[in-house]
Order: structure tokens, then sequence, then C-alpha cells
């Protein structure tokens, strides 16, 4: 599922193109369950120049010159993309048509995407969005507010970083990356981290998604990874191969219904419990 990283470079590649320019027509997919609730009259209605394109998490707000104003969500399989007028797009939901003639279309072939009509006033207060944690890229993130988001949670470690009402945006990939980054097991308790290790947890999770941006924007993040496949992780799907840092086989196991990739020597798990035993190779 796309991330944090992914979905700013959706929003800065329909700013970009959208930038001095109209979408004269918008068309979507009546068969399509993108639009859940929402009539697809109310979608085809969203037309005019955008204004603002705003991301709180993994979710992406619209807001038109007129007062509409749309919440987009990529799902698991969703992305936007910008094509000559006489492309013909394999699983486009929807089409936004500029003046230029470009197309921009959202391509969503699970179907796990969303756009939502939703008045550009009302944006932020949308239940989805409201409930949101702190977004690190758009609020910041210090070691007192990591704390103070996660401290009081009973979940492993992992888990609750990936508790979008906690912090949002964080998925499984980042969450994992972060944690071999600050050098802290997945299934430690929030509550066990010393103020020092809460520093590094903060600084991680901003390094991590520093170097996601600094990645060339064309690029594809692999996700499900095959043999020989684009890697630029540190630990995530790499089980088996040696850690970056110390060598040592990196493992995987599962943790609240995803993989979690970790170094059992740079991330030993403090308290005295056994950490989960490795599981065979599987794609996350």
């Amino acid at each position: 599922m796309p991330e944090l990283p992914e979905v700013e470079f959706a929003r800065r590649a329909l700013t970009k193109w959208t930038k001095g320019r109209s979408i004269v027509r918008t068309e979507a997919d009546p068969k399509a369950r993108t639009f859940r609730g929402s009539k697809v009259s109310d979608v085809e209605a969203l037309t005019g120049r955008l204004v603002s394109i705003e991301r709180k998490g993994k979710y992406l707000l619209l807001t038109f010159a007129d007062g509409k104003g749309a919440i987009a969500h990529l799902g698991m399989t969703g992305k936007f993309l910008k094509r000559k007028a006489d492309a013909v797009e394999k699983w486009s939901r929807a089409r936004f048509v500029l003046d230029s003639g470009d197309v921009i279309h959202f391509q969503d072939p699970r179907l796990f995407g969303l756009i939502e009509p939703v008045p550009a006033s009302a944006l932020k207060q949308a239940p989805a969005v409201a409930k949101l944690g702190l977004d690190p890229l758009v609020d910041g993130l210090s070691a007192a507010q990591l704390e103070e988001a996660l401290a009081g949670s009973k979940q492993e470690l992992k888990v609750a970083l990936m508790d979008q009402e906690r912090i949002a945006g964080l998925g499984n990939i980042h969450a994992a990356e972060a944690l071999f980054r600050a050098k802290l097991h997945p299934a430690r308790k929030p509550a066990s981290l010393t103020d020092d290790e809460w520093r590094r947890l903060a600084k991680a999770i901003v390094d991590g998604i520093a170097f996601a941006l600094g990645l060339e924007e064309g690029d594809e993040i692999e996700y499900v990874e095959e043999p020989g496949a684009k890697n630029p992780f540190l630990v995530y799907g790499h089980e088996g191969e040696p850690c970056p840092t110390c060598r040592t086989p990196i493992t995987a196991f599962p943790q609240g219904g995803r993989t979690t990739f970790a170094c059992p020597t740079c991330q030993p798990k403090s308290g005295g419990s056994k950490s989960p035993k490795p599981r065979g190779r599987k794609r996350a």
C-alpha cells in the first residue's frame, strides 16, 4: 500500500500537472467502487481550477476554485497518471481532462482507492481526515510529540507506529525502516522506551521519510519484492540478506497481520521475552 512519501509524490505531481490549467471535464467509471456511496454525477461535477492540493497522512485533499472539493486515497494500487488525450489507460477509474488536452487518469487495478466529493470547506473535518494523528511531514515530529502520541498504547511498537490515529502516513515499510534506523526492536512496548530512544525514533522517522522523498520521483518503489526488483530500503524485503550495519542476516516475522523485517543484532529485544521466531521467506 502506498505510504506517506508515495502519496506526497502524487500530491506534487498533481500540483505540477494542474498549475495554470483547468479541468474542463471529469469522467467517472460508474461500475467502479472508487466512488463508494457518492453520486457519479457529483464526481463528474469536479471541474474548474484546482487552487489547493494538500495531503494529510495518506489522504489527498483537493480544493477547487468554485468551492467544491474531493478527498482521494490511493488504496493499495491507485496512482495518478498524466497521458495524452488519445491514450487508453488500463484500469482507469476516473479521468480529469485538462484544457491542454492532456488527461489525468486515476488508475487503480484492485479498486481499493477512493475519490469522494466533499465541500472544500469541510475537507479537514471529514471523518476519515479529522481522526488522523500527527503527519511527520506536515506537522513536524519531535521526540515529545511522538511519545505523547504513542506512550499510552499497549500495542507493540511497530503496530502502534502504523496506527493512523496516532501517526498519520506511516505504513508497514516505513515503520520497519524507522525502527531499524533507531535500533529498536519492533516488538518493544512504547512504555519501555527511554528519552534517548524516543529522540532516536523521532529522528529515524523523519530521516526515513526524507530518504524516500529524495529518490527520483519517477522511480517505482517495489512493495512486493520480486527477484531482481529494485529495493532501496535498508531492511524491508531483505530477509536472509546481510544487515547493512553488522552483516547479520535480516529476519522476517509476522506482526499485526503484516510482515516485519529487522536485524536481530542491531535491534535487540529487551525485557527478557523471546523475539518472534523467523519464518520462511514469504512475500510481504
